[in-house]
């Protein structure tokens, strides 16, 4: 066991997990989330709902000590969870300082600017999704394009008097679909190796699911475009809404190098929470040249040009960009990032995979999902199990990585046994665990995009189209048989079960 390994004294006999056992952390888990969302509503991310899993990490614990494993295991698992978010912590804190200094040097109000002049309210859902879609394609990350274009696009939307709320729809949408199919994207590669296909091999097969699920997606968001365009009431009048912006910021297409390096630092494969902060320091620079004004009035000293748009940049990087201007929208676009105003969405990551860590070491999960292996007969209902397994991890144990990793491993065996293609299952996994992860308030991803776009994860979610018909239609080719591949089923006795078990405390890489 794991205290031998490590030297401890013996303890008392370790037993496995029983159905009670299992079910226990995610009933209070239920009770504490609906409690919290019954209390507070969407202020429960305030810190409500991280309060709730917290608890929630603390009652698996007990149990897993109830099962005999000493307080050290539990308080390793918490610590390889959070090593393992090690880069997700620092790419939420780059996207926070970000978004600061783009509001101090005039990026973000550039996109507003061109984009009010540019999309029409009619069209603006469909093309939000078909922007970022192409940015996530070339960039590899659904978070930096909706920290980063996905910001700029929901600003421009609450301009045009468009839904909000929709527009972070179709932003998540377009940033699924590119994340999904670039091979730069962490998941991607991830997903792959888990189920152990070459990546443009899975990538092929992610088409299959993702094309069509977001033509799906563009259809709708080009309907809803074209119905409600004719009630659209712009709040402010795009007249003076542009002409208070000019007067604000020095409007030049160079305000937009910022964005064009961080395109290419993604596309040379430079680490995402790097680039991105490497992308704010160049656009402070380059703000303080463009932006004299706007630096002077953020922050107020001695006069010193370069001191001061030294403290300009450092504080637009911790505490975020502020301006009032005295229209309210304005205000809110502007006003807005810093690392401090993403602590409480780390607060929130942090008890969600430390949570999960917990139930997946010690058994919880596997004994929930082994039986159902043995109740799936046939394809189609396997596929159904996959894609409930992923998405619930994603609800329970609110973090994409593990709804991706462990169905990968605990199904990878059986689809070798029924002699269906890793690619399958490879498909199956992303379309189920990446995709529904920004649909759950609690989990990193869905946390993250509320956070950075400004719109309530539960506000955005029912908009969300592309990341309900993707999954839809993985399932739908399971049952039916489309684009199912078949390999020769291995001989009788040459699987074992090395390789992706469901084997309890199995530990996950990222």
């Amino acid at each position: 066991m794991r205290d031998e390994e490590e030297g401890e004294a013996p303890g008392p006999p370790v037993r496995e997990p029983s159905l009670l056992d299992s079910i226990v952390p995610l009933v209070v888990l239920a009770v504490l989330v609906a409690g919290s969302l019954a209390l507070f509503g969407l202020d429960a991310l305030d810190g409500p709902i991280q309060v709730a899993l917290v608890l929630c990490a603390m009652a698996a614990a007990l149990v897993a000590m109830k099962n005999g494993h000493p307080w050290s295991a539990v308080q390793q698992a918490g610590q390889r969870a959070l090593s393992s978010i090690t880069s997700a912590v620092f790419i939420l804190l780059a996207v926070g300082a970000l978004i600061g200094v783009w509001n101090l040097s005039g990026t973000i109000p550039t996109l507003v600017y061109y984009g009010i002049q540019a999309l029409s309210p009619s069209w603006y859902y469909a093309a939000t999704a078909v922007i970022c879609g192409a940015i996530a394609l070339s960039i590899g990350s659904s978070w930096t394009t909706a920290g980063t274009i996905g910001v700029g696009l929901v600003g421009v939307a609450d301009m045009l008097g468009v839904s909000t709320a929709i527009t972070a729809g179709a932003v998540i949408s377009g940033a699924y679909l590119g994340d999904k199919l670039s091979p730069l994207s962490e998941t991607t590669v991830l997903t792959a190796q888990m189920v152990k296909v070459d990546v443009h091999e899975h990538i092929k097969r992610q088409a299959w699911t993702s094309l069509p699920a977001f033509v799906i997606a563009f259809a709708v968001f080009l309907v809803i475009g074209l119905v409600k365009s004719a009630d659209v009431v712009n709040p402010v009048g795009e007249d003076i809404e542009l002409a208070r912006l000019g007067d604000i910021y020095h409007i030049t297409p160079l305000n937009l190098l910022p964005l064009v390096l961080l395109a290419f630092l993604s596309v040379k494969k430079v680490p995402a929470s790097l680039a991105l902060i490497g992308s704010a320091i160049f656009a402070g620079v380059l703000g303080a040249f463009l932006q004299p004004s706007v630096m002077r009035d953020f922050v107020v000293g001695s006069g010193d040009v370069v001191l001061e748009s030294l403290k300009g940049i450092w504080l637009a990087m911790a505490n975020g960009f502020s301006i009032r201007p005295g229209i309210p929208l304005i205000d809110q676009l502007l006003s807005r990032g810093g690392m401090d105003s993403v602590l409480l969405t780390l607060w929130l990551i942090i008890g969600a995979v430390t949570f999960g860590a917990v139930l997946e070491e010690f058994g919880l999960i596997a004994r929930l999902v082994d039986p159902l292996i043995r109740s799936a007969k046939s394809t189609g209902r396997l596929f159904l199990t996959v894609f409930a397994c992923a998405f619930g991890l994603n609800v329970v144990a609110g973090d994409q990585y593990i709804a991706l990793v462990l169905p990968s491993r605990v199904f990878r065996l059986e689809f070798e046994k029924r002699g269906l293609a890793p690619t399958n299952l490879s498909r199956l996994c992303a379309d189920s665990g990446t995709v529904t992860s920004a649909l759950v308030p609690w989990n990193s991803c869905g946390a993250f995009m509320g956070a950075v776009l400004g719109v309530p994860t539960l506000t955005y979610a029912p908009f969300a189209i592309f990341n309900y018909a993707s999954p839809a239609l993985s399932v739908l080719y399971g049952i039916t048989g489309f684009k199912i591949e078949k390999v020769a089923p291995p001989e009788a006795g040459s699987v074992t079960g090395s390789e992706g078990g469901s084997g309890s405390g199995a530990s996950i890489g990222r």
